[in-house]
C-alpha cells in the first residue's frame, strides 16, 4: 500500500496530513474536515499555489512544504449577503439539513428504522453540497456572473473578472522569454516538437512561446517573409496575453494545436504540396484560432444572446470573434509578423486566416468533411477548392487532436475539456438556458463523453485525411483507434460496477423486508 503526503495551510496554521491508496474521496474530505476543525455540513474549499480551485480526491497530487495548499471553509450557516446570494439561487442548505436532522430524530424516535425517501433526500443533499465544493463560480463566494439583475445577460463577458491572465504574471512570463531567446534550442527539441506525441504538460508558458518562435525559424518563415525577430517576439506575447485563464480554451490549447499542426507538417511533407504562404496561413491559424474564448461555446452564447451572438447574427459567433482579435493584434505595428509582405501575399494570408479559423466552428463539420470526401475521389492540388477544403481539414485535425497523443497527455486534457463544459452547464441551469446532454454533470462521464465523439468525429475525419496520407495511419489514426478501445473498456467497467452496486442495494433491501417481515411474525 503506497502513501502520500499533502502539505497545506488552513486557517493560517501549516499543515500536512499522510493519504493511502485505498483511501477514497470521503476519507480524504473528512482528514480535511478535522484539520480545519469544520462541521459535517460545512463546505471545503482547496486551491493550489496559483489560487486555482482544485478537487478533493484521492487524485490530488502531492507536494512540497514550499508549495503548500490552501484550505477554507465555507460555513453551510450563511448569514448577511451570502444568504441572500443563497436564496437567490433558490435554496439553502442548513435549511435542508436542519428539516433533515428533525425528520431523522422524529423516525429513530417512532420507530426505529430509517425510511429510504429519508436516506434519498440525505444522499441528495449530499451530493448538491459536494457539487458547490467543486464549482467555484456557482458557490455562494465565488458566482462567476452578477445574477442580481436577473438572468438576461447581454454582455459577452466581464473583462474585469478573473479571465484574464494579471499584468503581473504577464510580465514574468514576458521577462523569462526574452532571457530565454537568447538561448538556442537543442536539436533533440526541435526533433521532438515534430511528434504527435508531443507533451505539453512537461513546459510552461514562456517556454512553449520559445517553441512557437522555434517553429517559425526552423520553417524559414522569419527569413523567407522577412520577419524581424523582435516583432516575432512581440507578436506572441500579444497572443499569450489574449488567451484567457478558461480550464480548457487556454494558451496551452492553443500551442498543442499549433504543435500538432507543426508536426503534421513534417509528417506529410506539406512543402511539397502547399506553398510557403499556405503553410504561414495554416501554422498562424492554428496559434490564433481561440484568441480571447471566454469558456462558453456558441450555443450559450446565441441562446443568452450576448453580444457576440447579436454582433455576428448568430453564425459561429466565437470564430469570427477569434479572427477579429487576431487581425486587431496584426494592426499594431509593433506586433505585424506579415508587415513586409507584398499586398496580394496578404491578402492570400488573411482570406486564408479567416477561412481556417471558421472553419473550427464544429456546427460545419459535417459540411467541410463531405466535401473533402468528394474532393478526395479525384484530388487535385491545382484545383483551388481542392486546396482550400484540405487546408480546412488539416486544422480541423490539428484542433481536436488531443486524442492523438499518449494517454497521459490527453486524459488531462479531457477533464480540462470536461471542467469547461460542466462551468457552461451550471450557468445555463442557473440561467433557464437549454443544457446539451454532453455537458451536463448529472448525465456524462470520461467515457461517455468520449466514445461517441470518437466514432462519430474523430475517426471519419482522421480516416478521411489517412485516404490521402497513408503514411497518417499509425501516427494519428492507430492512436484514436486505441483511445476509443480505452475509453470502451472504462465505460464497460463503470456498467459493471454499477450493475453489482444495484444487485448489492437489491439484496440488501430484498433482506430488510424480510427482517421486518420476521420480526412482525415473532412479534
Amino acid at each position: 500500500m503506497t502513501t502520500k503526503v499533502v502539505y497545506f495551510v488552513v486557517d493560517g496554521r501549516d499543515e500536512q496530513t499522510e493519504f493511502c491508496s485505498d483511501d477514497d474521496t470521503d476519507d480524504l474530505k473528512e482528514t480535511f474536515r478535522a484539520a480545519a476543525e469544520a462541521g459535517p455540513h460545512d463546505i471545503l474549499k482547496l486551491y493550489n499555489k496559483k489560487g486555482n480551485l482544485i478537487n478533493i480526491s484521492p487524485r490530488l497530487s502531492e507536494n512540497a512544504p514550499d508549495s503548500r495548499y490552501k484550505l477554507e471553509v465555507v460555513a453551510a450557516q450563511c448569514t448577511g449577503e451570502h444568504s441572500t446570494m443563497a436564496s437567490r439561487l433558490g435554496f439553502d442548505l442548513s435549511v435542508f439539513d436542519e428539516r433533515l436532522c428533525a425528520l431523522e430524530k422524529k423516525v429513530f424516535v417512532d420507530n426505529g428504522d430509517m425510511p429510504e425517501t429519508v436516506v434519498e433526500m440525505k444522499a441528495k443533499v449530499e451530493e448538491l453540497k459536494q457539487k458547490l465544493e467543486g464549482v467555484e463560480h456557482l458557490s455562494w463566494l465565488g458566482l462567476f456572473k452578477d445574477i442580481s439583475s436577473g438572468t438576461s445577460l447581454k454582455p459577452f463577458w466581464d473583462k474585469q473578472k478573473s479571465l484574464k491572465k494579471s499584468e503581473q504574471h504577464s510580465k514574468r512570463v514576458f521577462q523569462k522569454f526574452m532571457s530565454m531567446s537568447k538561448v538556442q534550442v537543442t536539436d533533440e527539441v526541435r526533433e521532438y516538437l515534430h511528434k504527435p506525441t508531443f507533451d505539453n504538460w512537461q513546459w510552461d508558458e514562456s517556454e512553449m512561446l520559445i517553441l512557437l518562435r522555434q517553429m517559425f525559424i526552423d520553417l524559414g518563415f522569419v527569413t523567407r517573409f522577412n520577419i524581424e525577430l523582435p516583432v516575432l517576439h512581440n507578436w506572441l506575447y500579444e497572443v499569450f496575453t489574449n488567451y484567457n485563464l478558461v480550464p480548457f480554451h487556454n494558451f496551452k490549447h492553443c500551442f498543442m494545436v499549433a504543435q500538432m499542426m507543426y508536426g503534421l507538417t513534417w509528417l506529410i511533407d506539406l512543402p511539397s504540396i502547399l506553398d510557403d504562404i499556405d503553410i504561414l496561413t495554416l501554422i498562424t491559424s492554428a496559434i490564433c484560432h481561440d484568441l480571447d474564448h471566454p469558456g462558453y461555446n456558441n450555443a450559450y452564447q446565441i441562446n443568452a444572446r450576448t453580444e457576440l451572438a447579436l454582433r455576428y447574427n448568430d453564425i459561429s459567433p466565437l470564430e469570427n470573434h477569434h479572427c477579429s482579435v487576431a487581425f486587431e493584434i496584426l494592426e499594431k505595428q509593433h506586433c505585424n509578423i506579415f508587415r513586409n509582405l507584398k499586398r496580394d501575399e496578404f491578402r492570400r494570408v488573411r482570406e486564408g486566416m479567416i477561412r481556417c479559423i471558421l472553419a473550427t466552428d464544429m456546427a460545419k463539420h459535417n459540411e467541410i468533411l463531405g466535401n473533402f470526401k468528394t474532393a478526395v475521389q479525384h484530388f487535385d492540388l491545382n484545383n483551388k477548392d481542392h486546396k482550400s477544403v484540405l487546408m480546412m481539414i488539416l486544422i480541423k485535425v490539428a484542433d481536436i487532436s488531443n486524442e492523438c497523443r499518449p494517454m497521459e497527455v490527453a486524459e488531462p486534457w479531457l477533464e480540462c475539456l470536461l471542467q469547461e463544459f460542466f462551468n457552461q452547464s451550471d450557468l445555463e441551469k442557473l440561467e433557464g438556458l437549454p443544457v446539451a446532454p454532453f455537458m451536463d454533470r448529472d448525465k456524462v462521464t470520461k467515457p461517455s463523453s468520449q466514445i461517441g465523439f470518437i466514432k462519430f468525429v474523430l475517426l471519419p475525419l482522421f480516416e478521411a485525411l489517412g485516404i490521402l496520407f497513408p503514411k497518417l495511419e499509425p501516427h494519428i489514426i492507430t492512436p484514436v483507434r486505441k483511445a476509443l478501445d480505452y475509453y470502451t473498456d472504462m465505460q464497460n467497467a463503470l456498467e459493471e460496477e454499477k450493475h453489482k452496486k444495484e444487485s448489492s442495494n437489491s439484496v440488501g433491501k430484498h433482506n430488510g423486508i424480510s427482517n421486518q417481515v420476521n420480526g412482525k411474525i415473532q412479534t
